[in-house]
């Protein structure tokens, strides 16, 4: 039986992204073993998924994941990761190996010159590239994400006026120039006539509470958990990153930043409305959905040409006005919410 290494060491939403790959090359190869070396934070990501036979996984040092590695003796190893240390990994192996092309220049170019050179693929179409010599070929099934049943979320578990349907708000996201802010969050709270669940992880909850108190109104000291005759639902740093991903799958539609569960509510092929602020879809990482292109609503102020800032983000604007989520169309989120557009 042949066996094949995948490389990605993190994060979420990139991990995510390289589920149509291994997806296909299960499918694809007859008698094939998969493995995939990855951090120990994101290794659950990988664990959940039927298409992997092995995971590696590893905190700081490689020394001792190589040594195993060499053991396996792998028929060849696909780098989906492309940095100092997977091309350590990969060199030390000394197994047939490939990559996909990083880009890495013209995102230098995009974010630094605002010259757009960048070509119209997304990234897990890239991706692909690094097993073209294996035969594979993309399925354009778009992405994979499983729930354990132990984490399963289920709906019944909700209040009962969101068990008629609710929308998904994702409020996080690892740089603050990324995040939409509360402010403009609770002005589309207060155009939309649904139930809404906030999801984010403990990094966010200062945030959530402000998102309610503005709704509200009324004082922070208030239950911000939500009740059964509530319109929001606080969820956030209360759930595990599979529970939230439960709650994305069931709802309606999704309001997200460019941030990990919005990969995920791509997986679940949901209605998503990803707002866009440093960080372009230029950079070919817009939520994937091959099949239902859709589904898929960019909102961002294409006319702040300050952006993109950075292909990553920044803990604060470095302009120091922040126009390119500040001045995000409100109108247009609610919208595509509710998909008027589209029906």
């Amino acid at each position: 039986m042949k066996k094949i290494l995948v490389i990605r060491f993190s994060s979420i939403g990139d991990i995510v992204l390289t589920t149509p790959v291994i997806r296909c090359l299960k499918n694809q190869l007859q008698e094939v073993e998969i493995h995939v070396l990855t951090k120990k934070k994101f290794s659950n990501l990988y664990k959940t998924n039927p298409y992997i036979n092995k995971v590696y996984e590893f905190d700081d040092s490689l020394k001792r994941n190589i040594e195993e590695l060499k053991i396996e003796n792998y028929d060849y190893v696909v780098d989906l990761q492309k940095n100092k240390r997977s091309v350590r990994v990969t060199r030390a192996l000394g197994r047939p190996h490939a990559s996909f092309p990083k880009l890495n220049f013209r995102k230098f170019l995009l974010s630094t010159f605002k010259i757009n050179i960048m070509p119209d693929i997304h990234i897990v179409d890239r991706y692909f590239k690094a097993v073209e010599k294996l035969g594979i070929k993309n399925d354009d099934q778009g992405l994979d994400f499983f729930i354990s049943e132990k984490n399963n979320y289920d709906i019944s578990q909700l209040p009962e006026n969101f068990q008629k349907g609710y929308y998904a708000f994702v409020i996080g996201g690892t740089y603050k120039t990324k995040i939409l802010p509360a402010v403009k969050i609770v002005e589309i709270i207060k155009k939309i006539n649904k139930a809404v669940v906030l999801l984010g992880g403990p990094d966010d909850v200062e945030r959530a509470e402000e998102i309610i108190y503005g709704v509200n109104e009324t004082t922070r000291q208030q239950d911000n958990e939500g009740s059964k005759n509530s319109q929001i639902l606080n969820l956030v740093g209360k759930i595990n990153l599979e529970q939230s991903a439960s709650i994305v799958r069931n709802a309606d539609s999704v309001l997200t930043n460019d941030t990990g569960l919005m990969h995920i509510a791509a997986a679940f092929h949901k209605n998503i409305v990803s707002v866009w602020g440093n960080t372009v879809p230029e950079l070919g990482m817009y939520p994937y959905l091959p099949k239902e292109k859709e589904k898929c609503h960019i909102v961002e102020c294409k006319d702040v040409r300050c952006r993109p800032c950075s292909k990553l983000g920044f803990k604060e604007c470095p302009k120091k006005h922040f126009r390119c989520m500040m001045e995000i169309d409100v109108e247009e989120v609610v919208k595509l919410m509710d998909n008027e557009l589209y029906s």
